[in-house]
């Protein structure tokens, strides 16, 4: 049994984590499979979106408490396991806005801590009701400093803190109206509303969607001056693509585009 299950389905791809008696924990092997597939990803061009979904009870529990209390024994604490424990965390977490394709999160159960900071790093989330989303890491003496980057880059500061100072859960519609996830949806439906998003995105041009998905990322670290002088050049070069050409005569012309990416 794979620990990260992979699974295509036209222009989409699932990546499965498959670790359910661990709450699909991101242990050591959970992050080295992620790796691989966002390296494989970013080099495989018939993917157009990725969902990320979890087995069993949770989709992410976040970082393998135990593998942690093992790292500890080392001589020197474990300085350079955790060390090496957050940048590996990191590489991952970066590596998910970084890959061409938009990733989808498709949550249930619960995501907390690390699991917090995925559903965070992704692109788009769909939730199911009843999922709980928190950063609750200061409840065991350990504040979730590194989730809290992804966090803080999706809702207020002042309800980002409020999660990582008290530890406490928010239900999907709060995470909804704070910016978090997308919607919510009925638990049965989980699925295929996330594919039916997954498909939408995945029928529009796929190199415009790939730089529009950098620029998005790039443009918010900028100032507004800087931000436009940036997009805007990433425009000119969309508008010399023959695609995009072909997508704006096929709109004039009231007819299906004839895409050839």
């Amino acid at each position: 049994m794979k620990i990260l299950e992979r699974r295509d389905t036209n222009a989409v791809c699932h990546l499965h984590l498959n670790a359910p008696e661990r709450l699909n924990a991101l242990s050591d092997e959970m992050l080295a499979a992620l790796q691989e597939q966002i390296d494989a990803l970013h080099e495989d061009k018939s993917i157009r979106v990725v969902v990320l979904s979890g087995a069993g009870k949770a989709f992410c529990a976040g970082h393998d408490l135990k593998q942690m209390t093992a790292g500890r024994q080392a001589e020197d604490g474990g300085k350079a396991y955790f060390k090496d424990l957050f940048d590996r965390c990191a590489r991952v977490m970066t590596g998910v806005q970084k890959l061409p394709q938009p990733v989808i999160a498709q949550v249930h159960g619960i995501a907390t801590a690390a699991g917090c900071q995925l559903v965070a790093s992704c692109d788009m989330a769909v939730a199911a009701e009843g999922t709980r989303f928190g950063v609750n890491g200061v409840n065991i003496g350990l504040f979730c400093s590194t989730p809290m980057v992804a966090l803080s880059r999706n809702i207020p500061r002042k309800q980002a803190f409020e999660m990582l100072v008290t530890g406490q859960f928010i239900d999907a519609s709060r995470a909804e109206q704070l910016g978090l996830i997308n919607k919510v949806v009925p638990e049965a439906d989980l699925a295929d509303e996330t594919q039916k998003l997954a498909e939408l995105v995945a029928g529009k041009l796929g190199v415009a969607v790939k730089i529009g998905k950098q620029a998005f990322y790039e443009q918010a670290q900028m100032t507004l001056t800087d931000a436009y002088a940036y997009t805007g050049d990433v425009m000119v070069e969309n508008m010399l693509y023959r695609d995009t050409e072909e997508g704006i005569s096929a709109f004039l012309e009231k007819r299906p585009p004839d895409w050839t990416q």
